[in-house]
């Protein structure tokens, strides 16, 4: 195990199925990827005081997570999402709220938690309510480095807040849709590498890395683009695999991978969990790597 340490903020939830329900939630997702991946991670978000509350946390743990920072509140339900993979490769969902993880608490053991991490990792759909959005913001003000999965679910977003956090990050992934939309606000040009060198600039950010689906990612650091291409697979669904993008992306960030070589890993990575059901199937670095091998010249 790493001796580098990682905090996800925000939801942790039920996606359901047409197979049935699967936990997920991308905050919860990243973190068991990271610690699948050898790297230490924890986890702040807030359950429900009933049933689908306890078989979130006996998951969570039998993941390999500490519950430690995982709130138990007696006045919202569990979260839950109602996900349709008709197309597998297009995953879209449907939100329920107000729920549990909208009202994570602040508490000065969660600030000591987020100063002593590595790295803090949060998204745009944890900011939809007022209690969990001022935790995230007072959080983020202690926070060594900032990692910001935009992770944009209409309608449960603003261009306030996501401008805001962007100013916030220091590293932010997103997807091709997601840039588009974003540089739209701003009148700015939408092809894809001027996009991101024109995000780096404007939110003075370290790195901004997109994925493109099928056609792999982008990323662009130390004032050059890297680009992966994408990894065949055949595909079950899609859900998680941008959360273990993400999570082997900042584990090449952290070990100073090549970052070429590290968005080929990340690329793998997420195509290796989307011919698995659900968002957290088990695998090893050495599942990636394979799967790398076995990819034509």
């Amino acid at each position: 195990m790493s001796d580098k340490n990682i905090v996800c903020f925000g939801e942790v939830l039920w996606d359901v199925l047409p197979s049935g329900k699967q936990p997920g939630g991308a905050p919860f997702n990243v973190a068991v990827h990271l610690h699948q991946l050898g790297l230490s991670a924890d986890l702040i978000s807030r359950v429900g005081d009933d049933d689908l509350g306890t078989e979130l946390l006996d998951f969570i743990e039998s993941k390999g997570l500490s519950t430690e920072f995982v709130q138990h509140g007696k006045t919202h339900l569990t979260g839950v999402v109602k996900a349709n993979v008709d197309d597998a490769n297009e995953v879209t969902y449907k939100i329920v709220q107000p729920v549990a993880w909208d009202y994570i608490q602040y508490a000065a053991t969660l600030e000591t938690l987020v100063e002593q991490a590595d790295m803090f990792v949060f998204g745009s759909l944890a900011a939809r309510q007022t209690a969990t959005r001022e935790t995230l913001y007072r959080l983020l003000e202690h926070a060594r480095f900032n990692v910001f999965d935009v992770n944009v679910r209409p309608p449960h977003y603003t261009k306030e807040v996501v401008k805001y956090l962007l100013e916030k990050a220091h590293l932010v992934k997103m997807n091709h849709h997601e840039l588009a939309e974003i540089m739209a606000w701003f009148g700015e040009a939408t092809d894809r590498p001027t996009a991101m060198q024109w995000l780096a600039a404007r939110f003075d950010l370290r790195a901004v890395c997109v994925t493109c689906g099928a056609d792999g990612a982008l990323l662009w650091t130390n004032n050059q683009l890297y680009r992966a291409p994408g990894v065949a697979v055949e595909v079950k669904d899609t859900i998680g695999s941008g959360d273990a993008f993400l999570a082997a992306l900042l584990k090449g960030w952290l070990s100073g991978t090549e970052p070429g070589e590290a968005l080929r890993f990340a690329c793998a990575t997420g195509a290796l969990v989307a011919t698995h059901l659900g968002a957290t199937p088990a695998f090893s670095e050495r599942d990636v790597a394979e799967l790398l091998a076995a990819q034509p010249v």
